[in-house]
């Protein structure tokens, strides 16, 4: 090469490397057509690449550039298939390759990745399946980049089984191979299998662990996300961003305060930025153990703040039955120009259901559309039913029900049995119970409720036929547990529960709360307790109720004085609701209790939600 040309394509170079944006680039361009540099295969690649690119780029401009280039390599092939495969038509990518094939233009271990990613994005599993033969013919399979690459376009295409039959035959695997694989088995919620490969693997990386985390939390596996972050702390991985939202996420699910606690005190010692995702985890999962004040705090201090965020600070406001500071929080979100979303209109039309605003539900619903622009969808119809059946406008919550643009599902019968039972309307709970039964027949829960109608209208025979139907149908009752976290450990409580090492020391000092209870004037709530047992064997079995089994463990492994916070996967029954209040007042004992739905602070013979659950 000449030495002026040499130094020509030299600056080119240079010029191309510091090029920021199309409008420098485009006089780079003009530049070479002047010095004759167009056709020249080094700058002219450099000026594709930057073209193609998602982030600077023009790919229009791309193509462009692309198109009169004479007889094109395969790195400038490779450039422009891989910026179609990045954009938002990868099918281009794929004509391109097919372009490629009939100008008989080489392949190298690259191309294959970037045709898959196309794949991948569309998906489509036969356009994969042919990619795949020519990878076998081209000889690149051995090629663990090209392999890794199918890896991931069959587990996202849904051929799990194709994933696995090749990882089991290529040659060599290196730590993305594994991890491909485990990934592709977690998202579709095949944890054992998962697990069993995680344990084979050589070497693991944070990815690896992450994906077992939030593999684990994706499929109700909260206690193993746990116990598998732990066992990542012990192995000296850093955990990332995506591993410890996860966990946050696990800890809310649970109810695990404690080591939510320190998963934050982890952020703040490695000081780990937290950003809108982590936010948004820590906001919830304070709500969600009951700790709404730190919840408060978390989201005041968050740099920035998007609707994810607003929406779980009015969430937790919710169900710990703060209504007036939901709505105060949504004011304040609007004021501060984020918009609400759908999820964002549940969390407020719960507050409001929760804190008995019928007046102002009301508001939020049919301002929805009109002012918003969004259309209710069944969760919200959902909730009204829910607010209006629990302010006893029972009329008004039935007429909704059968006027509401699409078909009411379990949960909207659900809460409008449940107002049934609070305010004693018998004949709609029949009708309503009855309805429930036949579309969610599997569900214990649907046939107890009805039986419980049955019998508050003193109709024991047909309470009786209930539970017999129940029987006959083979359905059987999720039982209730209750969880409380000691010293960064959890323990699960179910009725007359006697699997716990310290079950003697449990029940004995169950036994001297309820002598206590009884000095002090309480009487189990035994009249719906729907068994075929005399008076004091049902007194017998209701002190065995999970939630009291883990206060009485709380009051053994806990300092007099400090709360007691349990997480209940049932509604808190009536009598445990009323014994909890009375403890509360008796032991100075603030007890926080998140059931199905919604927490109950029981303070000085109280509970936070004044007896409207």
């Amino acid at each position: 090469m000449a030495p002026l040309l040499l130094t020509l394509t030299n600056q080119t170079l240079t010029l191309l490397e510091r090029c920021s944006d199309m409008e420098e680039l485009k006089q780079i361009h003009a530049q070479m057509f002047k010095t004759g540099l167009v056709q020249d295969t080094i700058p002219g690649s450099r000026l594709l690449k930057f073209c193609a690119s998602s982030d600077s780029g023009n790919l229009a401009y791309a193509q462009l550039v692309f198109d009169r280039i004479w007889r094109p390599n395969t790195f400038m092939w490779n450039t422009i298939i891989r910026g179609y495969s990045n954009s938002k038509d990868p099918e281009q990518a794929l004509l391109l390759y097919h372009q490629m094939l009939c100008n008989s233009v080489p392949h190298n271990g690259y191309t294959f990745p970037f045709l898959l990613k196309a794949c991948a994005s569309l998906p489509s599993l036969e356009e994969t399946q042919q990619i795949h033969a020519r990878i076998v013919k081209t000889g690149f399979i051995s090629e663990v980049y090209a392999a890794n690459s199918l890896f991931h376009v069959y587990a996202k295409s849904g051929s799990l089984t194709s994933a696995r039959r090749l990882f089991d035959r290529v040659p060599q695997r290196d730590i993305v191979s594994w991890n491909s694989m485990i990934d592709a088995y977690t998202k579709c919620g095949e944890m054992e299998i998962a697990h069993e490969l995680f344990k084979q693997m050589p070497t693991k990386n944070v990815i690896s662990w992450t994906s077992m985390i939030s593999g684990s939390v994706g499929a109700g596996l909260f206690k193993e996300a746990l116990s598998i972050f732990h066992k990542m702390q012990l192995s000296c991985v850093k955990p990332d961003n995506v591993a410890l939202a996860s966990m946050l996420s696990a800890c809310a699910h649970l109810g695990a305060l404690d080591q939510g606690r320190w998963v934050q005190a982890y952020i703040n010692k490695n000081g780990i930025h937290i950003d809108l995702i982590l936010g948004c985890v820590l906001v919830d999962m304070f709500a969600k153990c009951g700790d709404v004040e730190e919840a408060l705090k978390v989201f005041r201090n968050m740099e920035k703040r998007g609707v994810a965020a607003w929406t779980a600070m009015i969430a937790g406001f919710a169900i710990h039955g703060r209504g007036r500071e939901a709505l105060d929080l949504f004011v304040e979100m609007q004021k501060a120009g984020i918009k609400p979303n759908l999820v964002t209109f549940t969390g407020i039309l719960t507050a409001c259901s929760y804190a008995g605003l019928v007046d102002e539900g009301k508001y939020f619903f049919e301002n929805m559309e009109r002012v918003y622009n969004l259309t209710p969808s069944v969760e919200h119809y959902g909730c009204m039913v829910d607010l209006l059946g629990r302010a006893g406008q029972l009329k008004k919550a039935e007429e909704l029900v059968e006027t509401m643009p699409m078909n009411p599902n379990v949960a909207i019968w659900g809460a409008l049995l449940n107002a049934c039972r609070i305010h004693g309307n018998f004949e709609l709970g029949t009708r309503v119970g009855k309805i429930l039964i036949e579309l969610d027949a599997d569900h214990g829960g649907r046939y107890i409720h009805l039986a419980s109608i049955f019998a508050a209208a003193g109709q024991w025979d047909q309470a009786v036929k209930v539970r017999k139907l129940m029987k006959d149908r083979g359905v059987s009752k999720l039982p209730g547990c209750s969880a409380i976290s000691s010293n960064g450990i959890l323990h699960d409580f179910f009725a007359g529960d006697r699997s716990h090492p310290q079950t003697q020391e449990i029940y004995l000092m169950w036994d001297r709360i309820a002598e206590r209870l009884r000095q002090e004037g309480y009487k189990p709530a035994l009249g719906n307790l729907l068994l075929d047992l005399e008076d004091e064997e049902k007194e017998t079995a209701i002190h065995r109720h999970s939630e009291k089994l883990a206060i009485a463990f709380g009051f053994i492994s806990t300092e007099p004085g400090t709360a007691i916070r349990i997480t209940k996967n049932l509604r808190v029954c009536e009598d445990c609701h009323t014994a909890s209040k009375l403890i509360s007042k008796v032991y100075s004992r603030d007890i926080v209790v998140r059931d199905r739905t919604r927490f109950h602070l029981f303070k000085d013979g109280n509970c936070s939600c004044g007896d409207y659950w």
